[in-house]
């Protein structure tokens, strides 16, 4: 009887163990972190853009958009690009309030942000 109670003090401690998984997202490895560095890489990006940088390119550099919008204004082919550049809601939706608009005229960037966006 002894012998079975000092095995079974020695192996349920074993048996207890196991692996614990991160919920609260404190890590390095969290769903919050991914946005944030998403975020500060799109804002370094766009505070290195350059006028009549072709679309290719910046979609090179900064991948697909969270947003976009293509038009035709006059003779002119206007595609507006979204990056996400801030969080306002912490809902795990994007939206285009959280994003920085890149517009282009006939495949060449013609300005950013917001005065860019409400001037075409």
């Amino acid at each position: 009887m002894k012998k079975t109670l000092v095995a079974a003090a020695l192996i349920l401690p074993l048996t207890l163990s196991g692996c614990v998984i991160s919920v609260g997202g404190e890590g390095d490895y969290s769903y919050q972190s991914d946005w944030e560095q998403k975020e500060r890489k799109n804002r370094k990006a766009i505070a290195r853009l350059e006028s009549n940088t072709a679309i290719a390119d910046i979609r090179s550099r900064l991948g697909t958009p969270d947003f976009s919008e293509l038009y035709q204004q006059n003779n002119d082919e206007i595609n507006v690009l979204f990056y996400r550049t801030q969080r306002r809601e912490g809902d795990g939706v994007t939206t285009k309030d959280e994003c920085t608009p890149l517009v282009f005229k006939n495949g060449n960037l013609i300005g950013w942000g917001d005065s860019a966006y409400q001037n075409i």
